[in-house]
């Protein structure tokens, strides 16, 4: 199984879900990073890890469509099979959904259906809500809509800070989302034996 990471930021799913191939624990390759930031440090991280990365930034791009037609150009290339979203700051369009069906990973951190958007933690942190956790679903049309495949609570403590939430919180997803890409791996390969 080829996977492609998307990022947008400073790479640490990325980072945890590289290390989990490199180990072992997930049975696929990491083939590709694809960023669509040039100053993402999800960048640094691809060169260390001796991992292509391709930078692809939508600015240059006349739509969302050719933006999303250059990125599946080097998906190609790289023959890919998943796509796993990490930090991905851009809402997935019809052009990679129907091309990757079903094929698309993102993790979030929130219990979805709560908390949608870019900023999960500070959202259910100023709610003064008791519990928040990690998501890793489906992609579809949707902003983190698309079907559950796994949550994993946390409590939020009296004295907690936004800080120590979101340390908490990317320490859940760095464990979380390799376990589950593996697992859904296993699904997809049961699948195709079964076509």
């Amino acid at each position: 199984m080829k996977i492609a990471i998307f990022a947008s930021g400073s790479g640490t799913n990325f980072e945890a879900v590289a290390q989990a191939v490199k180990q072992g624990k997930i049975k696929g390759n990491l083939e590709l990073l694809v960023c669509d930031n040039a100053e993402a440090y999800a960048l640094k991280r691809a060169e260390k890890l001796k991992i292509p990365a391709a930078v692809i930034l939508p600015k240059s791009f006349i739509s969302k469509k050719e933006f999303e037609l250059k990125i599946l150009e080097q998906l190609r290339v790289h023959s890919i099979d998943l796509i796993v979203l990490a930090g991905y700051m851009r809402i997935i369009g019809d052009t990679l959904l129907e091309a990757y069906p079903e094929k698309i990973l993102n993790i979030h951190p929130s219990l979805l259906p709560d908390y949608p958007g870019k900023q999960g933690i500070k959202d259910a942190y100023n709610d003064g809500a008791i519990e928040t956790g990690v998501t890793v679903h489906l992609v579809d049309q949707g902003i983190d809509t698309g079907p559950i495949l796994a949550q994993e609570r946390i409590m939020i403590e009296p004295e907690e800070t936004l800080n120590s939430l979101e340390e908490r919180i990317h320490r859940v997803e760095h464990k979380l989302y390799p376990a589950v890409i593996q697992q859904y791996i296993e699904t997809l390969q049961k699948e195709q034996v079964y076509k």
